[in-house]
This record gives C-alpha cells, sequence and structure tokens, in this order.
C-alpha cells in the first residue's frame, strides 16, 4: 500500500492543526510574557481550578521526564508523521478533524520543547486531596482530537460502510 501525503480531507487536518497549534502557541505566549504567571501563579479562579505555572519535562501528564528534549521532539515528528500520512487517507471528516487537533497540539507541545526546553503547562483541577494533572491548550486539543476518533471508530464505525447494501 503507497503512502499519501495529501487527500480530499487534507486541507480539513490542515487547517485544524495551524488553528489548534496557534491558539496554543498564542495563549502561552500570552500567560507567560504578557500576563506573567510565573510570577503570579498559583491563581485561584474558583474552588477547584487554579492557573498554575508548570515545566513538563515529560511525555504525557509529566510522565517519563527527560532532559533530552530533542529526543522527544524527534518522536513527537515521527508520530505527526503518521498521522498524517492517516489523515490523508481518511474517509470521513470527523477522522480528518480529530487528527488535525492531534497533530496542532503535539506540534504546539514540540515547539515548546525546542524553544523553552519544556512545556509549558497552566491548568489546574483539584477537589480536597485530589490533584488532576496540570495541562494547556495542545492538551485539551489531542484529548478532544483522540475522543473524536475512539467515537468515530467505536460508535460511527462501520455503520457508514454498510449504507446501500443488503
Amino acid at each position: 500500500m503507497k503512502a499519501r501525503f495529501w487527500g480530499p480531507l487534507a486541507p480539513l487536518t490542515l487547517g485544524l492543526a495551524v488553528v489548534v497549534f496557534g491558539v496554543d502557541q498564542l495563549h502561552k505566549y500570552w500567560m507567560l510574557d504578557v500576563y506573567g504567571i510565573i510570577e503570579k501563579a498559583p491563581v485561584r479562579i474558583t474552588s477547584f481550578f487554579d492557573l498554575v505555572m508548570v515545566w513538563n519535562t515529560g511525555v504525557s501528564y509529566g510522565l517519563f521526564s527527560t532532559h533530552l528534549q530533542e529526543w522527544l521532539v524527534a518522536l513527537t515528528l515521527a508520530i505527526v508523521i503518521l498521522l498524517w500520512i492517516w489523515a490523508c487517507g481518511a474517509s470521513r471528516a470527523i477522522a480528518a478533524a480529530a487528527l488535525g487537533m492531534v497533530i496542532g497540539g503535539a506540534l504546539g507541545n514540540a515547539s515548546d520543547r525546542l524553544t523553552r526546553g519544556a512545556v509549558a503547562d497552566f491548568f489546574h483541577f483539584h477537589y480536597q486531596s485530589f490533584s488532576w494533572y496540570v495541562f494547556n491548550v495542545a492538551d485539551i486539543a489531542i484529548v478532544v482530537g483522540v475522543a473524536l476518533l475512539m467515537y468515530e471508530s467505536v460508535v460511527i464505525g462501520d455503520r457508514g460502510n454498510r449504507r446501500g447494501k443488503a
């Protein structure tokens, strides 16, 4: 099977990847350079949500922390290429959109690793002794994208391919 690097839904994937990347980078710029979260953190928004400043040197949610950020960037780029090939062969807009969100989020975090040496995370949910991982806009896009891919695979599944078949 030959890999395709462009397909009918590629513009949707590319467009969403660019939007997610842009919003993520703009938000990080605003939080770090305009709002000054480093000096102000933590900022209590509600009894269960704070704005904080965490530099993530790990993979997901700080797991597998490493000082070898270049390796994580290289791994991210390899995965992004595979996701792009998948998106170029996508037959449904929901899959193409979901992959665009994952690609944009992954590239947003990779950009942080290259320019800042770690990923900037800001959002922290907590309740009493429970504390959720600290995350950012790119992470939200990745999670939503993966959830949409699961929905497309599990709920929609072959239903779309069975139309018109007896």
